[in-house]
């Protein structure tokens, strides 16, 4: 048994949620998000919120039920709170900020790297090497923080490039002498 798939979703205020077969759409302040179910959950409506079930009581059925839970209570939490991922830029010179719809990181190559902000993505740099990245998509907000960390991954002797905020980056010892 799914511990996590046999709690219902609960729908919260302001939220409008439908089930149309295996297509689970719900609308809410932060716009509308849509998750088309695997064959083998069935999902209902209930007094609590939505209900996932396995079909039957086979190992893929099981897998699918917990997931698919999971994945309607971030569609919710998409669109009520939305998802953010801080990143954290540390070296000498080196520094984000937003131009338009582009991001423009220097990160001590001979020139700077431009990343084109996708819909649905905003990235705010409240200060020069400090990172926010916010949607209603929890995939796709963690996606581009690994995309933008990945310009310039921490390296572990001086812990310089862009990390997330709450990452720990193991620093190594030096040559000695």
């Amino acid at each position: 048994m799914s511990r996590i798939g046999k709690k219902p979703v609960p729908v919260p205020s302001g939220v409008t949620a439908s089930i149309d077969g295996q297509t689970v759409t719900i609308k809410g302040p932060k716009g509308e998000k849509s998750f088309m179910l695997n064959e083998l959950v069935l999902a209902e409506m209930t007094d609590d919120g939505i209900k996932i079930d396995p079909r039957n009581d086979s190992k893929p059925a099981r897998s699918m039920w917990g997931m698919s839970r999971t994945m309607v209570q971030n569609l919710i939490t998409g669109v009520t709170d939305g998802f953010k991922k801080d990143l954290a830029i540390t070296g000498v010179g080196y520094r984000a900020q937003v131009q338009g719809q582009n991001l423009q990181l220097a990160l001590g190559f001979s020139h700077d790297v431009i990343y084109a902000i996708p819909e649905g993505i905003e990235i705010k740099c409240a200060k020069p090497t400090e990172i926010s990245v916010s949607g209603t998509d929890k995939q796709r907000v963690g996606q581009v923080a690994a995309e933008i960390r990945e310009f310039r991954p921490p390296e572990p002797y001086k812990g310089k490039g862009v990390r997330y905020a709450d990452e720990f980056i193991v620093r190594k010892e030096g040559k000695k002498k």
